[in-house]
């Protein structure tokens, strides 16, 4: 059967009135009706609140979870105004939320600059909610408007009636001012799975603290299963706060702030002709260094997060290579000179431990899309890079010498261990090329290429390495021996953990990469498993394995895929008939079995085991190779759990002994000295 096409006439063009657009196509005004887009409809009362706040009109805000679904903003600004508008003949208060381009937002009349920047926030909001409740205190009155499927009215009881006027509620004081919005989303529009979450907002409010210094932010959750009180958020010292928040590890620099203000030109429409507007921007950055390679660099345009960056960013990137290439002469450094390349550093070098915050303050700023993720204004990276880098270059030049000295060093540092980096990989691919697979010789590799289903086992010595080979499942199970205790990737630098022997044997034998440059996807192994003995000596190369994997192999902790095999200290044989062997772990184990055995009237014995080594093969296959009745300790790394986790590596492994030695002495007086290993 042919279908026949439908008539193309004057007919067949849509035209979509108000606020029917959005719902029409919802991604084009919150990214889409997922979780992310529901979140953003609370996210655009949210910014109107801060917008209010940074204006210097609010120092309240508060956000509310309702039991019924629905959402509450409220602030202690100036109020949406509630006069009636000359041109639309109801109230500014309705306009503002039937409107798309509707708001103060436009002209630079009520605000110097904002977040709001297309002026649709609160009319997307009423758009694709299936009730919506406004009330603002002013003039010594609250003022209501409520919508129901967007049509303006209020409630007489429980039935909705439509109409312009707003309803008049309550009495309060004449120096009280505010707006509140509640709204119902409207769940026809969003998926059946769509949610906000509590602690993601939880985050935003706090953020919007950080970038607006003394506003006073409260997070109420009324529904039943509610986290306990309501929380509430304030920064003293903004930005800087910021930063000291989001340091993990420890810092080899204070918190630098640079401010800065630029101007520039930009040609928009006014009064229906384009014509030249001059603008003020004002550039706003926190930092500072901190030891390790991790990266945290956010950035803002007024008061929104802009997660994908954008010319603000490039600016700031561009004058801290600049300047700090220009200023701190890598090309003198005796580490760099065995190089032929020149001894600049790249931008990821200097972001190697770098945490910053970067804002910037516009009026009408250009973003790339309307969930606004990107700044797109053409003019702020140049006055972005001139405001940093002269910025960057007075602390050079009056700083602490010893924080510019650390920076360098930690530079020169990076730059090294790039270049390094760089030489093995252009080695191991020449090895390739000649017919070599590349791989150190000693290790034991694997048939199976299904990286999920196979393992590396890393066991110290050739004489654990021996029954290791001999007990494994060669289908999946590749083994690597190391030698001794490897180096301590918590003191050493990342040239020496590169050059290590032991170290580069691990990364080539995984094939991800080392550092920042590593990537758990490329990894030839699905599991590490780290083979050791029982002793005080296994545990160390334990812990000296498991440094090495949270400095240069991080993912794999996060992802779950590195695991301690635990096996047996103790081997208990029955004298009599099968001899039937028992296996403890620890001296409490020991103890239940042999008051087992000796209940049961059977003879024993007790065998120490003083390494893999000394364990047939038939033992340590059982207790440590086969997955049916092996024992393994999976090791992670959550997310919560990351300022944690970089404290106790800092303490234990780290290159200061002062935390450790009181760490220790601490926890002395909990030690039983007569079960010690020595």
């Amino acid at each position: 059967m042919t279908r026949q096409p439908k008539t193309y006439d004057a007919n067949a063009i849509q035209m979509l009135e108000g606020l029917e657009a959005v719902r029409k196509r919802p991604g084009m005004y919150i990214g889409g009706t997922g979780s992310d887009g529901l979140s953003h409809l609370l996210w655009e009362l949210i910014d109107n609140a801060i917008d209010e706040a940074a204006g210097g009109h609010a120092n309240k805000v508060t956000v509310t979870f309702h039991p019924d679904g629905s959402f509450e903003v409220e602030d202690n600004g100036r109020g949406i105004p509630i006069d009636r508008h000359a041109r639309k003949k109801v109230s500014a208060l309705e306009v503002v939320f039937t409107e798309l381009h509707a708001g103060g937002k436009f002209g630079g009349g009520a605000y110097a600059a904002s977040g709001g920047l297309h002026g649709v926030g609160a009319s997307v909001v009423n758009a694709l909610a299936r009730k919506l409740v406004a009330e603002v205190d002013r003039d010594g009155q609250t003022h209501r408007l409520t919508f129901v499927d967007r049509v303006a009215g209020r409630m007489d009881g429980n039935r909705f009636r439509k109409g312009h006027d707003l309803e008049i509620v309550a009495k309060v004081p004449i120096w009280r001012t505010g707006t509140r919005v509640r709204f119902w989303p409207d769940t026809d529009i969003f998926d059946a799975d769509a949610t906000i979450s509590y602690p993601a907002v939880r985050d935003r409010v706090a953020q919007m603290c950080f970038l607006v210094p003394n506003l006073e932010v409260t997070l109420v959750d009324l529904r039943p299963d509610a986290p306990g009180e309501p929380e509430k958020f304030v920064s003293k010292r903004g930005l800087v706060d910021y930063v000291e928040h989001l340091s993990v590890g420890e810092p080899i620099t204070e918190v630098l702030t640079i401010t800065g203000d630029g101007t520039y030109e930009e040609n928009v429409p006014v009064d229906g002709k384009m014509a030249i507007v001059a603008r003020q921007c004002h550039v706003e950055l926190a930092l500072r260094w901190v030891k390790g390679y991790d990266t945290k660099l956010i950035s803002f345009v007024n008061t929104i997060p802009t997660t994908d960056g954008g010319t603000h960013v490039a600016g700031l990137e561009r004058a801290m290579t600049f300047a700090l290439n220009d200023k701190l002469a890598f090309d003198e450094a005796k580490k760099l000179k065995k190089f032929k390349d020149d001894a600049r550093a790249t931008r990821e070098d200097i972001q190697e431990g770098l945490v910053a915050v970067l804002k910037v303050t516009v009026p009408e700023p250009q973003f790339r899309g309307q969930t606004k993720r990107e700044l797109g204004t053409p003019k702020v990276q140049s006055i972005t890079y001139d405001v940093v880098k002269s910025g960057i270059n007075d602390w050079i030049a009056t700083g602490k010498k010893s924080h510019v000295n650390a920076v360098r060093d930690k530079l020169i540092a990076a730059v090294e261990a790039r270049l390094v980096s760089r030489q093995q990989r252009e080695t191991l691919r020449r090895a390739s090329a000649l017919g070599s697979t590349g791989l150190p010789d000693k290790l034991a590799d694997c048939r199976s290429t299904d990286v999920g289903e196979t393992e590396l086992l890393i066991v110290e010595g050739d004489s654990a390495a021996g029954p290791t080979k001999a007990g494994r499942n060669s289908e999946f199970q590749a083994v690597l021996p190391i030698r001794g205790k490897i180096l301590n990737a918590g003191k050493a630098t990342m040239k020496q953990v590169l050059e290590n022997a032991e170290a580069e044997a691990i990364f080539t034998v995984m094939g991800a990469g080392s550092g920042p440059d590593f990537d758990p996807a490329a990894a030839r192994y699905g599991r590490v498993v780290i083979l050791a003995d029982a002793d005080v000596d296994g545990a160390h190369i334990r812990c000296l394995l498991l440094t090495l994997f949270y400095a240069y192999m991080r993912p794999l902790l996060e992802q779950g895929r590195i695991y301690v095999a635990m096996p047996p200290l103790f081997t208990i044989k029955e004298s009599a008939g099968a001899k039937t062997k028992h296996f403890a772990y620890d001296d409490a184990d020991r103890a239940r079995i042999c008051d087992q055995l000796t209940a049961a009237g059977k003879n024993f014995k007790i065998g120490r085991n003083k390494g893999l080594g000394e364990m047939d093969v038939d033992e340590l296959a059982l207790t440590a190779l086969d997955p049916e009745t092996r024992v393994l300790r999976r090791v992670t790394l959550d997310e919560g759990e990351a300022a944690a986790a970089a404290t106790a590596f800092d303490v234990l492994m780290g290159r200061d002994v002062g935390p450790r030695r009181d760490w220790i002495v601490e926890r002395s007086a909990f030690v039983d000295r007569e079960i010690l290993d020595i």
